[in-house]
C-alpha cells in the first residue's frame, strides 16, 4: 500500500515530517472499508517510518482490527530497492498476511519485482492497495497479482451523477 495524501512539502522542512491530510485520510477509510470486505486481516502490518506511512499504517491498521504497533523498517524508505523489502518480507514469511506501507515509486518496482517482471511499471496511487500472494519465499519471488484498489475505485459509489 502506498501512503495516502499527505501534505506538501515547505521550505526548510523534513520530507519525512510530511503528515496526512483530511482528504487523504477519507480517502483512505474508504480503501479500506473495500479492503475489509474483500478480506483483508493482516497478521503482521509493515511500514516505512516516514510519518505520513506511519500515519497511513496506523489508520489502516485500526480500521482493518489490527492490534499491535506497525512495525517500522527503513527497507520501506524511499531510495531502497525491491531486493532489500523482499529480503525483509522473507524474514517474516511465517506472518499469515502482511500489510506493506511505503512510497512510489518503490512499491510499483517491488510489486513488478513479486511478480518476477521487473520492468514492468506499476504506478501505483496514493492510497492505493495492491493484492499479491505469494507461494513460496526462495530467492527469487514468485507471485500472483490477486486484485489492485484505488482511492477512485474505492469511491466510485459517490462519482455517479
Amino acid at each position: 500500500m502506498r501512503h495516502a495524501i499527505a501534505e506538501t512539502a515547505t521550505p526548510g522542512s523534513e520530507d519525512g515530517d510530511r503528515a496526512l491530510t483530511p482528504d487523504g485520510k477519507k480517502k483512505l477509510r474508504e480503501v479500506m472499508r473495500v479492503a475489509r470486505m474483500a478480506g483483508l486481516s493482516p497478521s503482521l502490518v509493515m511500514t516505512s517510518p516516514y510519518r505520513r506511512a506511519v500515519e497511513t499504517a496506523e489508520l489502516a491498521a485500526s480500521l482493518l482490527g489490527y492490534k499491535e504497533e506497525p512495525l517500522r523498517t527503513n527497507s520501506l524508505l524511499p531510495g531502497c530497492s525491491a531486493e532489500e523489502i523482499w529480503e525483509e518480507i522473507r524474514v517474516h514469511k511465517d506472518a499469515q498476511e502482511l500489510l506493506l506501507v511505503g512510497h512510489e515509486p518503490l512499491l510499483g518496482q517491488l510489486a513488478a519485482y513479486l511478480l518476477g517482471a521487473p520492468n514492468l511499471l506499476i504506478d501505483v496511487k496514493k492510497g492505493g492497495l495492491l493484492r499479491l500472494d505469494m507461494d513460496q519465499f526462495q530467492v527469487r519471488p514468485r507471485g500472483v497479482l490477486r486484485w489492485y484498489l484505488t482511492p477512485r475505485l474505492a469511491n466510485r459509489r459517490n462519482d455517479r451523477p
